[in-house]
């Protein structure tokens, strides 16, 4: 990406560089609901409840920026911020969560250059969540440009938990009480207990069904 906002000047090499962004984003999102037809038409069954997407704003790029001990600089938000664009997938079950990222990593067209799984290694804070850095080609009229996007890939449980859980922080400024921070962790485990339960009630009724039609 930094070779197609060379020639522009600041101004107009923001406006290209959120451009980029947007459109890995409608990219990545067209091609997760694609899969997630072709998947139901195959096994009648929608591994993918919500996909949510978002751009950092600005304020949020400075920040990240600052808080790593870069220079503030579009090159700088580039190379070393990952997750500008991000798309967010909402399954239903943990084994939706390995489903999905296999069939995006088997994608032709999208590379992955990165994976964390805070699911077999969630965070200190009880946080998990199964990440992939992407790049993905943008077709442009004179060019294509590779742009990064990052999925996150949870289920409902996992995704109610850290969205109240980022709230909480963010009035508290990152400086939680001790107390607190031990109770959200406490709810990362009950969340992470109805999850089980739940993928193994679905895995015993589908094996009801099968005996079924024998």
């Amino acid at each position: 990406m930094e070779a197609a906002i060379r020639n522009y000047e600041d101004v107009d090499s923001w406006k290209t560089v959120m451009f980029l962004y947007s459109a890995a984003i409608k990219e990545v999102g067209t091609k997760l609901e694609i899969l997630n037809d072709e998947f139901h038409h195959v096994h009648q069954y929608n591994p993918i409840e919500h996909i949510k997407t978002r751009i950092k704003t600005p304020e949020s790029i400075v920040k990240k920026l600052k808080k790593n001990g870069y220079e503030i600089t579009i090159e700088n938000m580039i190379k070393n911020i990952n997750d500008i664009a991000g798309v967010r997938l909402i399954c239903s079950f943990t084994s939706d969560i390995y489903k999905l990222a296999e069939m995006i990593g088997n994608q032709s067209d999208l590379k992955v250059l990165a994976i964390k799984d805070y699911i077999k290694n969630p965070k200190e804070s009880g946080y998990k969540s199964y990440h992939m850095i992407v790049s993905v080609p943008i077709f442009l009229s004179d060019s294509v440009v590779d742009t990064k996007v990052e999925i996150q890939i949870r289920t409902i449980a996992m995704d109610f938990w850290a969205s109240l859980e980022h709230k909480i922080y963010y009035k508290f400024e990152g400086n939680a009480p001790e107390y607190i921070s031990r109770e959200l962790k406490e709810c990362a485990e009950m969340v992470s207990s109805l999850d089980e339960k739940m993928l193994s009630l679905n895995e015993a009724i589908l094996k009801c069904l099968e005996e079924q039609k024998k």
